[in-house]
């Protein structure tokens, strides 16, 4: 980007246009879901909305973000639950309890931030959180099935509300089940469904309208029974949602008549522990999407998020957070300062105001629903497996973590998890109790700088997630923007949430201009073949390639290519490609170099692992990229073949000013490929009727071009050597014609 926008009031002026129509779109997703999530977590209706007001009018005041959006998120639920729950004395008050307890972990979490203790969020286990996470995606979906199926369970556990949505299956009301069967199927497909008038509002906005026309094709304003095959069901207007006529009927007040128990001070810790570790990994998610690649200040932020979660418990709201999936459509719609969370609780407000009459036409599984299909991402057999391709034990670590969460509650699970962890590192690194944690706080790790300018970062014995804090205090002692060689081979143990650590500093580094190395890792072994998976020093161990990296060593020697198995962090130059620059790359590995020489062009093969989703729940994927150097000024372009990348590539390509361009002259070729690009009459004058032959001819790739170079690739997954072999000669071709 040319600029980064102005902050403050200057950026409020500057940039209030482009903000304010972001701030529209994120309003539309808010509405729905904000209203969602309050119902799932037992709470009234419009308390999700007062969050997501307060959430965008207080929290810009007072931030340390940039483009985030704040509000309440479906980690709240679960904990909103718990406290209802443990804190219900049949007084009616149960949720002004729970208030108060939202007002307290407001204010702790406001001085944590004060105290700059922003990074012990870092000291947190990631798979133990996303054990924590997945058990709140099965409570949110144990609880929401029998909203979406009309059927009720009366039983406090979980596990059970679970076996009664099988159980009462039979008893589902065929009236509600249509209607969510409709909001499921337009959830499962939005992204998929290419009208543009479709994709320009939100699935949860769909899903709510067409709900309507079933209450009064229903009559569900009348409490009355229809027949089914012969058997009669209730419905009427407890299937509807239920908010007040006026606005300022919602607001409710806390009470802290619970503050000397036990169950409050529970509720308390769990509110900030959840709220305070999802808050500043969405923010660090955030800024990795950020176009202007602004960092947010998080101890900062972790005050402001207090501040307003005090203030959203004062009037009747949920804890605020930073919402990931409001933040994401924020960016891509072209959102430039936190003056656009500000705009969308305004919008919001309005909404609201405006569309009261007709939000109480919606049945309550509509919600349901949506949060039926969020609760099941969370907890989907897609993110086992993908826990499990960290390593096996890390799988341990995340199940135990999830089901001693849903047999007790997020507190016991998160302190369980973490000893669970904790005690494996002590036996994996075979030492005892005391001098395991002396190996973590006094192992002898060190910054020493050099003469050059550059730093090293020498860490010695176990490096885990309790050592965190201290390397975070070792790497701000190293000026922004100079190189470093991070050091790990004196190591005995290395965790995978001190990888991610490390990681996350190499992009800060490398995003202010330096170059990070992370190396010493050659004889470490682990249980898996991910990069970041959990390490153990073997000494004298030799490293040794796969079976796939000794194939592509082998091509590199035949063909006088250049071989090189160990990751590179350095992935800066992936991102000036359009399809890399909203999606967070983790790495690069296993790449091979050569040269076109006889018409000068150098190429680059590379297996690349980036993310596509939300923080938490976000999908890995890994695909076999070539990178092919121009020399000469080429159009900026994509070319793929219709519909192939639906599932990941851009659902808001119609924001991004990038139009599809079809070739009258050529009409089976405009049939077979999407071509996007702002500068029509350039495309046009580069795609030659050689050129398009050429593709029309030839197997079809995703094909990107950022002006002076283009990347390359077929499937998003790793190539196989024969497969590595086509795309050189393919670019070979490709580039000839180029030349």
């Amino acid at each position: 980007m040319e600029f980064t926008p102005k902050t403050g009031l200057k950026g409020l002026i500057e940039n209030w246009q482009g903000d304010a129509i972001a701030a529209i779109s994120v309003a539309l997703i808010a509405l729905p879901l904000s209203l969602g999530i309050a119902l799932a977590a037992g709470a009234p209706a419009m308390a999700g909305i007062l969050s997501a007001i307060v959430g965008g009018v207080v929290t810009t005041l007072y931030r340390g973000g940039h483009v985030s959006v704040n509000g309440p998120a479906k980690g709240v639920i679960a904990v909103i639950l718990f406290g209802i729950t443990v804190m219900d004395d049949g007084s009616g008050q149960a949720f002004n309890y729970v208030l108060a307890a939202i007002v307290v972990s407001g204010a702790i979490q406001a001085v944590l931030g004060v105290l700059k203790l922003g990074r012990l969020a870092d000291i947190f286990h990631s798979s133990v959180i996303h054990g924590l996470l997945a058990a709140i995606g099965i409570i949110i979906f144990a609880k929401q099935i029998h909203v979406a199926l009309g059927t009720h369970s009366e039983s406090p556990s979980i596990i059970q509300n679970l076996i009664d949505a099988v159980l009462f299956l039979p008893e589902a009301n065929p009236f509600v089940v249509v209607i969510s069967f409709v909001g499921l199927l337009l959830s499962l497909f939005h992204s998929k469904i290419s009208f543009r008038v479709f994709q320009f509002f939100p699935a949860p906005i769909w899903v709510i309208a067409l709900s309507i026309p079933f209450v009064y094709l229903f009559n569900f304003f009348e409490p009355h029974t229809l027949e089914f095959f012969g058997n009669a069901y209730s419905v009427g207007p407890h299937l509807l949602l239920d908010i007040p006529d006026n606005f300022a009927d919602s607001i409710m007040h806390p009470n802290f008549a619970k503050i000397n128990t036990v169950e409050f001070w529970t509720t308390v810790i769990s509110i900030l522990i959840i709220t305070s570790i999802e808050s500043l990994a969405i923010a660090k998610a955030v800024d990795k999407i950020d176009p202007y690649k602004r960092k947010t200040d998080l101890n900062k932020d972790l005050t402001g998020i207090g501040l307003s979660t005090m203030a959203a418990g004062f009037v009747g709201g949920l804890p605020i957070i930073a919402v990931i999936i409001r933040s994401t459509v924020n960016i891509h719609n072209g959102a430039k300062t936190k003056w656009s969370n500000l705009y969308q609780g305004l919008f919001l407000l309005l909404l609201i105001v405006v569309l009261s009459p007709i939000m109480k036409q919606v049945p309550l599984c509509a919600f349901a629903i949506l949060l039926v299909y969020t609760g099941f991402k969370l907890a989907s057999p897609a993110v086992f497996k993908q826990v499990y391709n960290q390593g096996p034990e890390q799988l341990i670590f995340f199940v135990f973590t999830m089901v001693l969460t849903l047999y007790t509650n997020l507190l016991i699970g998160l302190l369980g998890g973490l000893l669970l962890v904790m005690a494996s590192h002590m036996l994996l690194a075979k030492e005892p109790i005391g001098q395991f944690f002396k190996l973590i706080y006094s192992g002898g790790s060190r910054v020493e700088e050099n003469p050059d300018g550059s730093y090293d970062l020498k860490i010695k014995g176990i490096a885990n997630f309790l050592g965190i804090l201290k390397v975070d205090t070792l790497v701000n002692t190293i000026p922004s923007g100079v190189n470093v060689n991070i050091d790990l081979s004196e190591t005995r143990l290395v965790g995978m949430t001190y990888m991610e650590y490390l990681v996350d500093y190499l992009r800060v580094q490398k995003d202010s201009g330096g170059n990070v190395v992370i190396k010493g890792l050659d004889t470490h072994v682990s249980y898996s073949t991910h990069n970041r998976a959990l390490k153990i020093s073997l000494n004298n161990a030799a490293p040794k390639l796969s079976p796939r990296q000794l194939r592509l060593q082998t091509l590199a020697n035949e063909r006088d290519f250049l071989f090189n198995s160990q990751v590179e962090w350095d992935t800066s130059y992936l991102k000036k490609f359009h399809f890399f620059e909203i999606r967070p790359i983790e790495r690069k590995s296993n790449t091979l170099k050569g040269r076109f020489e006889e018409i000068n062009m150098s190429w680059e093969i590379s297996d690349v692992t980036f993310n596509e989703g939300d923080a938490f729940s976000a999908e890995t994927f890994n695909t076999t990229l070539m990178v092919l150097k121009i020399n000469k000024p080429i159009p900026v372009f994509a070319m793929e073949k219709e519909g192939l990348f639906e599932k990941i590539f851009d659902r808001v390509m119609a924001f991004t000013g990038f139009k599809d361009i079809d070739f009258e002259m050529y009409p089976d070729f405009s049939k077979r490929f999407l071509i996007t690009g702002k500068d029509e009459a350039e495309i046009r004058s580069f795609f030659t009727d050689e050129l398009i032959r050429f593709f029309e001819n030839r197997q079809i790739y995703h094909i990107e071009s950022n002006g002076e170079a283009i990347i390359l690739f077929d499937k998003i997954k790793l190539a196989r050597t024969d497969e590595t072999i086509a795309l050189i000669d393919y670019t070979k071709e490709l580039a000839r014609l180029l030349a």
